[in-house]
């Protein structure tokens, strides 16, 4: 599955998996993140089709915070994506403590 997905929906899903602990991010906070990592800012017509995306894919839960503001977090799928993922880098990868 995460090699279906591009090198920006992997970010996506990294980020909100980071910001999720007790309550799901809401976009602009999952843009914020994202704009201190690429260089450019992070428009919303690449940002919301891509997190639409991850939903229809089952790998990101998109919820509501209110009426123009919707919350997304990773489901199970995605968690498991990304850890066989990180597994995966972890074997090309040598991580130094």
């Amino acid at each position: 599955m995460m090699d279906d997905l591009t090198a920006f929906q992997r970010d996506v899903l990294y980020v909100i998996g980071g910001l999720d602990d007790e309550t799901p991010p809401y976009g602009l906070a999952i843009k914020k993140e994202l704009d201190r990592h690429y260089s450019g800012e992070i428009n919303h017509g690449r940002l919301y089709p891509n997190l639409d995306e991850l939903s229809e894919m089952g790998l990101v839960e998109k919820g509501s915070v209110d009426d123009r503001t919707n919350s997304y977090g990773l489901t199970e799928r995605g968690h498991r994506e990304i850890e066989a993922r990180r597994e995966w880098e972890n074997q090309y990868v040598a991580v130094e403590a």
